[in-house]
């Protein structure tokens, strides 16, 4: 699992038919630490985040398990949202 944060909301008025009914959301991926790690992606929203929210999400294979489909064209799937962080300083 990665963390990141959703910076925007994805709107396609044609969209694969297993994936109809999901919000596709644009996230910036985070590290402990709340930073920018690498160029924003596209996830598909299963908890119903919005924008400005810390989440995590699953990619690879593992992103079409929290959907409601066998299969699916998803390389990300957003599975949560983040209520709090505690990072330990060395």
């Amino acid at each position: 699992m990665y963390l990141g944060k959703i910076i925007g909301t994805i709107w396609a008025t044609r969209k694969y038919e297993s994936i109809t009914g999901y919000k596709m959301q644009l996230v910036q991926p985070l590290n402990g630490e709340l930073e920018k790690v690498s160029s924003p992606i596209i996830a598909l929203d299963t908890i119903g985040a919005g924008p400005g929210e810390i989440i995590y999400y699953v990619t690879a294979s593992e992103a079409v398990i929290p959907l409601d489909v066998d299969m699916a064209p998803v390389d990300a799937s957003i599975v949560g949202i983040v209520d709090s962080i505690y990072v330990e300083k060395k």
